[in-house]
């Protein structure tokens, strides 16, 4: 009997120990409203949020400064990134985009390498109710809505072109094209589709309509130096000394452009009047030679603006539908002045 007892009540013991130890374990974790558990001591934890970003390339200097900006402002808020380079082909997107379904990441990031081609995995993304973010770049759907992104990160590529065009037509004396009677225009086209390229040649056009400043060539460097090089010497080769004014879309191109002209025997900048939009330091640099007339800023560095965009869609604040940043435009004149503050 008494062995029997000592048994009961060893038991008895060893089950209290157990309903007690599990009460303390329950007791001090806290859920977030994530969904995540906290640690032992009490504090909250949130769950790390993941980002899938589909960035187009590295076909310029300011590609890869707008992919720097996304991966430090990323990686500074805590987040994870996934992070994808399609090497400029819309088809590596996709691919990626729905590689980011497959791990149902909290984000998706998008800068589209054309405006067109993306209803089907918009549709995709749209069903696996992740949040889709548009980063630079603008899309076009077949049904014309905007519902499928909760907001774009970006630039105004329309303002950009214009104001560039505008500051050409009030600065007719300085560029040296008062007294001619037209002035020759030949245009670098970024990619052919990209909102980029169709927002800037259409605000060329229309700040232009009715005035001396005629385009007589316009064909696509592909956002690259060396496709704007070669453009550059094609048009050398057969309308040498018909060019009066080279609008470029971005730096790269207005800077391979510049190599071309000096290969020829020119003095870009003063045989060949040149403007461009980006603003990065190459630019800055060729203003500075005299080789470059103006540049329209287009800023790069939208990484901060997405994490604060996505932090405030975590905290369950409405975003507006466009974010655009503030941008400048320099003459040649303010470039030294400038170049030390520039980021990219």
């Amino acid at each position: 009997m008494k062995f029997s007892k000592i048994i009961s009540l060893g038991v008895c013991a060893l089950l209290t120990f157990s309903l007690v130890a599990c009460g303390s374990s329950t007791d001090s974790s806290t859920t977030s409203p994530s969904g995540s558990t906290g640690e032992s001591d009490g504090k909250k934890t949130s769950k790390q949020v993941v980002v899938g970003f589909a960035q187009i390339g590295a076909e310029s200097e300011w590609r890869t400064a707008n992919s720097k900006s996304i991966k430090e402002a990323c990686e500074g808020a805590g987040f994870k990134l996934q992070f994808s380079d399609a090497q400029q082909k819309q088809e590596n997107q996709i691919s990626a985009i729905r590689s980011f379904i497959a791990q149902k990441v909290d984000y998706i990031a998008l800068a589209p390498i054309v405006e067109t081609g993306w209803d089907t995995i918009l549709k995709e993304i749209e069903d696996s109710k992740i949040p889709l973010i548009l980063v630079d770049r603008s899309i076009k759907t077949a049904d014309g809505s905007d519902k499928y992104w909760i907001t774009r990160v970006g630039e105004d590529f329309y303002k950009e072109g214009k104001q560039l065009a505008q500051w050409v037509k009030d600065n007719q004396e300085r560029l040296g094209f008062k007294d001619k009677a037209t002035v020759n225009v030949y245009q670098l086209e970024g990619t052919v589709g990209s909102g980029a390229a169709v927002d800037r040649g259409s605000a060329w056009v229309d700040t232009m309509k009715d005035t001396k400043f005629k385009t007589i060539k316009s064909q696509t460097g592909n956002f690259t130096r060396a496709k704007g090089q070669e453009v550059m010497e094609s048009w050398l080769k057969s309308d040498k000394g018909n060019i009066d004014l080279v609008f470029a879309h971005n730096d790269d191109m207005a800077l391979g452009a510049i190599s071309a002209m000096e290969a020829a025997g020119l003095k870009p900048g003063v045989d060949i009047k040149i403007v461009s939009i980006d603003g990065v330091k190459g630019a800055f640099e060729a203003m500075i030679a005299g080789k470059l007339n103006a540049v329209q800023e287009c800023s790069p560095l939208t990484g901060p603006v997405l994490v604060q965009t996505i932090q405030d869609l975590e905290a369950g604040k409405e975003v507006p539908k466009l974010k655009y940043a503030e941008e400048k435009l320099f003459p040649m004149e303010e470039a030294k002045a400038a170049l030390p503050s520039r980021q990219y």
